[in-house]
């Protein structure tokens, strides 16, 4: 296989290994629910897979279900399951009422009951019932972004504003037990960040609320403050959890496919947290460090980078990364750099991710595009779709962050 023939087949077989199905079937089978009725709510951009899987393992025993998915993510019809898709990163009217239809299946449920609560990644746009205006909401969200507030305090405001997140949606299934089944999407898997906790007891307070809302001067309604005064739930007795995924079973499934292809594998790190950019030229150092070593390494990193917006171009976190390290790797032999999400969607693009190994930059020269101007144009899906290095998915129904690879291959 090319180097680039090697790369997508890691892609491919890492995604594999981490979708939900198996993970799903593994909470589900032979377990027990008892006499009451039980019902499936699936939230999130893995939703759609993860429902199917309840359904196929439930079968009759399932009264009824609603899935919430991300645009383009439902791939059919599911037996006694009604699927909806709904606004992401921006909740949209369809996730209002589709979050409406759920909480109707739950509102009038019996001690005997159990709803199945499938939660992946984007729970936090797709799954909203706002207790504000949905002006409000977005103007509240909009301040919070435009402020650099970071996503810890983004959800600890947002979670008072809403009827669902910070565990409310689990009291609003009492006196029903609910069993959460959870895609991890976020570092080190705080269960109460992840889509915003609906399920998981809040481990913020009004106070923190109240006091981020005083650090960015933040123009609230007399409303909005009022809920930031109100406590979220801090104990939930009816709710049971179990996490299937994440991170840093990613990172250990591209381990694995890098072994058989050859390479030695190095984990990094599965709580990368810093800029695109800084991210790609870190690897590409790591690459120019060990061209004199005689055999295939494989260096691998998991976790969610940021873009730092500078211009007005089309890319998104993934393609930046691998673009930055076209730079550092030029001219390096049999030497790559790919970085993916595992959604299969990367910013508002239809790649999965990019890739780029020792020629890439000769290529953009070629084609008169320098790479210093277009990751300041924040332009990496043009050049690397002129380059040849966009990596195309699909959605892949799962959610679990993002894979950046390092490969050095030796013969």
């Amino acid at each position: 296989m090319t180097l680039r023939e090697e790369a997508d087949a890691i892609v491919r077989e890492s995604i594999r290994q981490v979708l939900p199905d198996e993970a799903v079937a593994r909470a589900l089978q032979g377990r027990d629910f008892g006499s009451g009725k039980l019902y499936v709510v699936a939230v999130g951009k893995a939703a759609w897979q993860m429902a199917r899987t309840a359904s196929d393992i439930l079968g009759r025993r399932m009264e009824s279900g609603i899935c919430i998915t991300k645009y383009g993510h439902v791939k059919g019809e599911i037996g006694g399951i009604r699927c909806f898709e709904a606004g992401h990163p921006v909740p949209d009217e369809n996730s209002f009422q589709a979050t409406e239809e759920v909480l109707r299946l739950v509102g009038n449920l019996g001690v005997e009951d159990t709803v199945v609560f499938l939660l992946s990644g984007g729970g936090s746009a797709l799954f909203e019932k706002p207790l504000v205006s949905r002006k409000e909401l977005a103007d509240i969200t909009d301040q919070l972004l435009a402020c650099g507030a970071d996503i810890v305090e983004m959800n600890t405001v947002r979670k008072r504003l809403s009827a669902v997140k910070g565990g409310r949606f689990a009291e609003n299934c009492r006196p029903a037990k609910v069993y959460s089944v959870i895609l991890s999407d976020i570092l080190g898997d705080p269960l109460d960040m992840i889509a915003s906790g609906p399920a998981c007891p809040d481990s913020s307070t009004c106070a923190q609320a109240l006091t981020i809302a005083s650090k960015y001067s933040l123009e609230l309604s007399e409303k909005a403050i009022g809920l930031l005064s109100r406590e979220t739930p801090k104990s939930l007795s009816n709710v049971e959890t179990v996490v299937t995924g994440s991170v840093k079973n990613l990172c250990r499934a591209a381990a694995a496919v890098c072994k058989e292809l050859g390479y030695e594998p190095h984990i990094l790190t599965d709580r990368l947290d810093c800029q695109a950019r800084e991210a790609g030229r870190f690897l590409a150092a790591i690459a120019k460090s060990h061209q004199a070593d005689r055999k295939s390494l494989a260096y691998i990193a998991g976790g969610e980078t940021v873009v730092l917006l500078t211009g007005k171009g089309k890319g998104g976190r993934n393609q930046e990364l691998a673009l930055a390290a076209a730079e550092g790797i030029c001219g390096l032999e049999d030497t790559a750099v790919f970085s993916v999400g595992s959604d299969g969607t990367d910013g508002p693009t239809d790649a999965a991710g990019g890739y780029c190994d020792g020629r890439t930059k000769q290529i953009l020269n070629r084609l008169g595009v320098d790479i210093y101007r277009t990751l300041q144009e924040n332009d990496s899906y043009e050049a690397l779709r002129k380059a040849g290095g966009l990596i195309l998915t699909g959605a892949t129904g799962t959610n679990v962050n993002d894979v950046a690879v390092l490969l050095i291959r030796r013969h």
